[in-house]
């Protein structure tokens, strides 16, 4: 918000909701004006003092109140990582709104990444697997680990756009970089390889998806979403009709589209020597168990092969690391 100054100079303005909180702002150099830090939060009773002095030298004190309108329609965000989370170095911050984003570089000025090392980075709009609007902070390289990072959303206020609404909130979210973890995945060779701190910690054989046809893997750069443990997976729910309805115990998901690491001791004869499962990064029980205990989300699985799908989207998952540091700035609402 702004507040102008008729006929002398502002010497202060404070402005004050209706529960004491104060909106911060500056004074123009030249005394005319003064612009708050913020916007103002929608559907709130505001008092504004405004001090002057007029070029005689005459001190004045004026007061105002104003409410502004309510929001007729609310935007929602869901965000990525949870609050003092520990992450792999390829964890993005990933804000998901309920409504289209319209206003994209307001929305983005409003967004705040503090990291503990000065970590170079950017903010990139890309649509969500969900075919929501989606604004990802991914750094230029992985993280280094130890790096503590702070996202200060101040949205309470600000204005999607058509069809959007506002921002009624704040959003706030801490996290840590874990140890420098990358998984491999050779689906030529049909190995898993899991490196840390450059250091090989062990090799699995694994079974990749079927050559030829809609069964076969992703490549590219997938990130570990979560560990959901012992979960159903139904063929029916990724477009591949009835070929599998079964439990899966060490489910660790990569992608929406629903690419797993996972536990499939009924392919067991294919661990590394061939590609048959139905997309998913296949294991025996033993390596599931170990390998699930070893990673955390956020971890980086580098996948290659040549009979693939293609390389993982965007929006797919965390799949900004597909695109180089340039595409992936030229994304950003302010850059691009």
């Amino acid at each position: 918000m702004r507040v102008t100054a008729e006929g002398g100079r502002l010497t202060s303005v404070t402005v004050t909701d209706g529960e004491g909180h104060k909106l911060a702002g500056k004074v123009a150099a030249d005394g005319r004006s003064w612009v708050s830090d913020r916007k103002a939060v929608r559907g709130a009773a505001y008092t504004v003092t405004a001090k002057t002095r007029t070029e005689g030298g005459t001190a004045k004190s004026t007061k105002a109140s104003f409410t502004t309108a309510p929001a007729d329609k609310v935007n929602k965000v869901d965000w990525r990582p949870g609050a003092e989370a520990t992450v792999g170095i390829a964890q993005p911050i990933s804000l998901v709104f309920d409504h289209p984003v319209k206003n994209k570089a307001e929305v983005e000025k409003q967004l705040k990444i503090t990291t503990s090392n000065d970590t170079e980075g950017s903010w990139g709009w890309i649509q969500d697997w969900s075919g929501k609007d989606r604004v990802d902070w991914r750094p230029r390289t992985y993280w280094k680990p130890g790096t503590k990072v702070m996202l200060n959303a101040e949205l309470n206020g600000t204005d999607s756009g058509p069809d959007g609404g506002w921002f009624v909130r704040d959003y706030t979210t801490t996290f840590t970089i874990g140890a420098e973890q990358i998984v491999k995945v050779n689906l030529d060779s049909h190995q898993l390889t899991l490196v840390r701190d450059g250091e090989t910690v062990r090799r699995i054989p694994v079974s990749g998806g079927t050559p030829g046809g809609d069964k076969r893997s992703w490549r590219g750069t997938a990130v570990l979403m979560a560990k959901e443990g012992t979960i159903n997976m139904n063929s029916g729910t990724v477009g591949l009709g009835d070929a599998y309805d079964k439990m899966v115990d060490f489910s660790m998901r990569l992608t929406w589209s629903g690419m797993y690491a996972h536990a499939a001791p009924w392919n067991a004869r294919w661990f590394g020597n061939s590609n048959q499962s139905s997309g998913c990064i296949e294991m025996s029980d033993a390596n599931a168990a170990w390998f699930y205990g070893q990673v955390r989300p956020g971890d980086p699985f580098e996948i290659t092969g040549k009979d693939t799908k293609g390389v993982v989207a965007p929006g797919n998952g965390f799949g900004a690391w597909n695109l180089s540091w340039s595409e992936w700035q030229q994304k950003s609402a302010e850059r691009g």
